[in-house]
């Protein structure tokens, strides 16, 4: 099978296509024949090298961890999905490739009506959106402050905050993406200078709970929380420890995902698809992502 391979860890460059042998599915396992790909800032530290060898083991390595397709192998001792299945689901790493093989747990059923770019965009962002918001323990009538609203993650986690009846939802993004955080449901404040004051207008009895992606949104989050307890981060480094936030990526599960995409069959929730590469622009969608101030999904069709 073609897949893209990081080979030595370092810049978007070191991720090309090459030949791997397929894998076949096991014991309680399924084999995905890929339609697309979702990229992460996850894959970027893959690729970077950010993570321990023990977590992502050594080069070769194919990124990725989230994915649609259509089930092409089911191994021994599974019950439910089969061969033919279109299926959304969600690994560690490999979905940058022609077959994934998954726990048969990991996958659930594509709707229809849902596209292959968004589903192949979704089981990562959708599941730590609703992890995140589980964190936040968002309830009706709050008011919650989004950082980086128009990115994949945080449009998904602007309108979940909406659907879980927060009152007043905050979203930071750069003017142009504005128009589409209204969309969301979100009221857009720019980045930079001014920030804290500027939410403060628009909440000036403060914040109930916050979730942010770096050191300005998180600071200004953790100046107007009622509760810093209840600001969450995905992203952790030593600035941000003395901010007094903790770090909480939650777990991932069938269950979860599948009431993700609940909300997207009903039409309650949509994911914007920011642009699409092929397999072998791999390094393109990484250079893509690491630009920054972007609106909704990057994806990899294969």
């Amino acid at each position: 099978m073609r897949a893209a391979v990081v080979h030595r860890f370092g810049p978007p460059g070191v991720l090309g296509v090459a030949p791997l042998p397929a894998p076949h599915a096991g014991p309680g396992e399924v084999r995905v024949r890929v339609r697309v790909a979702g990229v992460q800032h996850f894959d970027l530290g893959v690729r970077a090298g950010e993570f321990p060898r023990e977590f992502v083991g050594d080069p070769p390595i194919v990124p990725g961890n989230e994915f649609a397709g259509v089930i092409d192998e089911v191994g021994a001792d599974v019950t439910g999905p089969r061969v033919g299945d279109e299926v959304l689901g969600f690994s560690t790493l490999g979905a940058y490739a022609e077959h994934i093989v998954v726990p048969a747990g990991h996958v659930v059923r594509k709707p229809p009506a849902v596209p292959w770019d968004v589903a192949g965009g979704f089981p990562g962002h959708a599941q730590g959106a609703r992890n995140v918001l589980n964190r936040m323990r968002v309830t009706g009538g709050e008011t919650v402050l989004i950082n980086a609203a128009a990115g994949g993650l945080g449009a998904i986690a602007a309108q979940l905050a909406r659907i879980r009846g927060a009152a007043t939802v905050i979203g930071t993004a750069s003017p142009a993406n504005h128009e589409y955080v209204r969309s969301l449901g979100a009221i857009p404040v720019a980045y930079g200078p001014g920030l804290t004051d500027r939410v403060r207008n628009i909440a000036p009895a403060g914040i109930d709970a916050a979730l942010g992606f770096e050191v300005e949104g998180l600071s200004t989050a953790v100046e107007l929380a009622c509760d810093v307890g209840r600001v969450v981060t995905l992203i952790f480094n030593d600035e941000i420890a003395a901010l007094g936030v903790s770090d909480w990526a939650g777990t991932r599960s069938t269950k979860g995902l599948r009431e993700m995409v609940e909300y997207v069959e009903r039409g309650d929730l949509s994911v914007a698809i920011r642009s699409r590469y092929r397999l072998e622009d791999a390094a393109s969608a990484h250079r893509d992502l690491e630009s920054g101030h972007g609106r909704g999904k990057i994806v990899i069709e294969i």
